[in-house]
């Protein structure tokens, strides 16, 4: 998965200096803030569809045609 704008500046951040706490819980804001802006990559989706195949009885079902009904919904 390609880093975000938001992942970079935080990982920049730590090398600067040490966080404070409340520091900490603002980076996860915004990184909580990112995903919900952003939603799901597909490859995201494709690793999800891909645990839950393995777990459920879903082993005819083919990812591809599955993705495409999903993003006209």
């Amino acid at each position: 998965m390609k880093q975000t704008a938001v992942k970079w500046l935080v990982d920049q951040l730590f090398e600067l200096r040490n966080p404070t706490l409340n520091q900490i819980e603002i980076m996860e804001q915004a990184k909580e803030m990112e995903t919900r802006q952003i939603g799901y990559s597909e490859e995201d989706i494709r690793e999800a569809f891909l645990a839950g195949v393995e777990k459920e009885s879903y082993k005819g079902l083919n990812f591809d045609d599955w993705f495409e009904k999903f993003k006209k919904k």
